[in-house]
């Protein structure tokens, strides 16, 4: 009874790492440059067979030439996920190719940064950072669960942020969509665990990529860079758990379901001060 007791909670708390990446087919959206680009040739270089989703194709080709050069094994599909028919076209196109699919990772997404009263006038702000944040992932998940219950097995792995967990102002339209994955993900393994479905929800802090250098302020602060950044989303699949973070992330979701009015009034001086400083460094190195 011992021995199965400690099974039990082995499977409950994911103790042990319970997945071997080589082997596997993963898709990976976003991956034509930044996280996407480098988790997709760490994944490859552990074995396993990469595909490669983004609109540029020429990015996607370039890519898949590195990894392919460094020994590994890529597809590359070009879509515009926020159209369905090219979406169900691209889904279509994979799992023609591919007789297995073990892992989706749900990367692609666009961030905005924005104060909500700039933004009264703005509504495509949302729609458009809902549109692919949230609904192309839903999407691409739901076309693909028949196939991961057909195999009774597969995992689902949707990208987030810190931001989420810890209170911050100037990116609504983001951190909403982000908040959706976040609760569909909850939804689908409650659901679905118990049939071979993994989810997993990778809460990254701040990481140095194209996306995030759009934002001139963001120059001069730290961020997480690229490599460290993939190696979570290889984390996610090799030891599936329902949440990859930081401590400061677990921390701030928990005082932020504890006592949210709190963490607010906590943390909102905090990245005014934060951004005053940036845009303070910003100017200087203008002047």
């Amino acid at each position: 009874m011992a021995v199965q007791h400690s099974i039990s909670l082995q499977k409950l708390f994911k103790l042990t790492p319970s997945s071997n990446v080589r082997g596997q087919t993963v898709v990976i959206t976003g991956s034509s440059s930044g996280i996407g680009e480098v988790a997709a040739i760490q994944l490859a270089d552990k074995g396993a067979k990469v595909c490669l989703v983004a609109r540029r194709e020429d990015e996607l080709l370039r890519v898949r030439n590195s990894i392919e050069k460094r020994g590994g094994s890529a597809f590359h599909y070009p879509a515009d996920l926020t159209q369905p028919d090219s979406l169900n076209d691209v889904v279509d196109q994979i799992l023609n190719d591919h007789e297995r699919v073990d892992v989706l990772v749900n990367n692609a997404a666009r961030s905005i940064r924005r104060p909500i009263l700039e933004a009264l006038n703005r509504l495509h702000d949302y729609e458009r950072t809902m549109q692919i944040n949230y609904i192309a992932a839903v999407n691409l998940t739901l076309r693909l669960l028949p196939h991961f219950l057909e195999n009774g097995s597969g995992q689902v792995v949707n990208i987030s942020t810190l931001s989420t967990q810890v209170p911050i102002p100037l990116f609504s339209a983001y951190l909403a969509s982000k908040s959706a994955l976040e609760s569909f993900t909850r939804s689908l393994v409650a659901e679905l665990g118990d049939r071979g479905i993994v989810g997993t929800v990778v809460y990254f802090p701040m990481v140095r990529t194209p996306m995030s250098s759009k934002t001139a302020i963001y120059k001069h602060m730290r961020m997480m860079g690229p490599e460290k950044a993939a190696g979570w989303i290889v984390k996610a699949i090799e030891e599936q758990p329902s949440r990859v973070s930081s401590p400061v992330g677990v921390f701030g979701s928990l005082l932020l379901s504890a006592a949210p009015g709190a963490a607010i009034e906590f943390t909102r001086p905090l990245f005014k001060r934060m951004d005053k400083k940036l845009a303070d460094k910003l100017g200087g190195e203008r002047r």
